[in-house]
């Protein structure tokens, strides 16, 4: 996760430092705690959280804890993933039981991606077999209302709107009889923002919560904002009280301590993380899978339930039985490929992987690179009959070179995608027999 990137890289240096001693001294713990409180500091968590942290870790860390254990480093290691995860709070769950609709209030500052969370959540709670509604009460940002209209169309949520000229809690109220009219199980309100807290924006806030009676209360929060996020999580929860947060632009260039900060200093909830710009670019938030990911662990579980988000059981069991029978053709792969790249950026795929986020950064990976490799891979796919991709047997060296001029490529690029393809039928071929293959690369990687 790149908000993590610097931070999980300082953290694994540490450990590996740690690793190379056979014993422990008190001096060696101190050492590296001292090493810990630095990263955590230039990652931009809060002075208050890193001494609290960093005590409670060394408290237990020169204790008979990690003195008795035969292997004191990762005893350490577990020690600091423990204290992660206690930081980071308790998993993101919402709080949907009681009569229909619920409301949850979108509340933060002008900029922070309430507009786009609000879809996000929709398409989220949808999944979850729930029937969400949208109402647009944010009545001052240039255009604020015309976004969520076109993102409601876009995954079909239904939703209410007045335009600008009505004050947002009248929206509000007419917005919640039209989305008991339509049946719906949860209403998404997506409030105005500022540019800073004030007076005016927290009475209109109170009069929405008043007269809505929100189940929940959700901040969102830019995660590149930095320590400047925290003091707007407070400042919101003191006034009008919030039940979680949810962190946006996580798949950013930031250092990401803040998202550590801000559920410590007011004691919310992270509830969900938005991981990209797409609009299933969502994940619940699990403090184990995310200090998992700091500490350099991988995140598998998530990527597996994001893997099988994509495949329905009637696909990946018709996939499997071709896999088996030997009958992966070019449209398969590319069809594979593309659910990949639904996936996310490859570099937050292979940092969900157990030890590839540091491989990555030994190899000098580039997302951009591989990302764009991989449009080159579709355009020569396409660039083929469908005969073609189903017989690639067929691809003589007059086909190639139509091939690549179609696809703007070069017939070395279509030489080395059949190289690949055959390599993966055949470690598939492999699979099938229950042999262990070994794995090719993915296009571009």
């Amino acid at each position: 996760m790149p908000i993590f990137e610097n931070l999980s890289e300082r953290l694994q240096d540490v450990f590996t430092q740690l690793g190379s001693k056979g014993k422990l001294t008190e001096e060696d713990v101190n050492t590296a705690l001292r090493e810990v409180r630095i990263a955590l500091l230039e990652a931009d968590v809060s002075l208050s959280v890193v001494k609290d942290f960093v005590k409670r870790v060394r408290e237990r860390a020169v204790g008979a804890e990690v003195t008795r254990s035969l292997r004191p480093a990762e005893m350490v290691i577990k020690i600091v993933n423990e204290e992660l995860i206690d930081t980071l709070g308790e998993a993101g769950r919402l709080n949907l039981s009681g009569p229909s609709p619920r409301v949850i209030m979108l509340v933060g500052l002008q900029g922070s991606g309430k507009t786009t969370t609000g879809a996000k959540l929709s398409l989220h709670l949808r999944r979850d077999n729930r029937k969400p509604f949208l109402i647009a009460a944010d009545t001052y940002r240039p255009a604020a209302v015309d976004q969520l209209v076109t993102l409601a169309k876009q995954i079909d949520i239904p939703y209410y709107e007045e335009g600008t000229s009505a004050p947002p809690p009248d929206i509000v109220k007419r917005g919640l009889q039209k989305a008991k009219d339509a049946g719906a199980t949860v209403v998404i309100v997506d409030t105005a923002g500022r540019l800073q807290i004030d007076e005016s924006l927290m009475a209109e806030l109170k009069a929405i919560k008043e007269l809505s009676d929100p189940a929940e209360i959700i901040l969102v929060a830019d995660a590149m904002t930095g320590q400047e996020a925290v003091n707007i999580a407070d400042g919101f929860n003191r006034q009008i009280g919030l039940t979680g947060l949810i962190l946006t632009k996580v798949d950013g260039d930031a250092r990401g301590g803040a998202a550590i900060s801000m559920r410590e200093v007011t004691g919310v909830p992270i509830k969900f993380l938005a991981t990209g710009e797409k609009l299933d670019a969502f994940e619940v938030f699990y403090p184990d899978r995310l200090a998992s990911r700091i500490l350099g662990m991988g995140d598998m579980m998530t990527l597996i339930e994001q893997a099988e988000a994509l495949y329905d059981e009637k696909e990946a069991r018709r996939l499997q039985e071709r896999m088996m029978k030997n009958e992966f053709t070019l449209d398969d792969f590319l069809d594979q490929m593309n659910k990949i790249k639904r996936m996310g950026s490859i570099g937050r795929i292979l940092d969900m992987v157990p030890g590839m986020g540091k491989l990555r950064s030994q190899f000098d990976f580039n997302d951009q690179e591989a990302q764009d490799r991989m449009k080159r891979v579709e355009a020569i796919i396409l660039s083929m009959t469908r005969q073609e991709r189903r017989k690639p047997e067929l691809l003589n060296g007059s086909r190639r070179r139509r091939i690549a001029a179609g696809s703007g490529t070069t017939v070395q690029e279509v030489n080395q995608l059949m190289k690949q393809f055959r390599e993966m039928k055949k470690m598939m071929k492999q699979l099938s027999k229950g042999k262990m293959p070994n794995f090719p690369g993915l296009p571009g990687m």
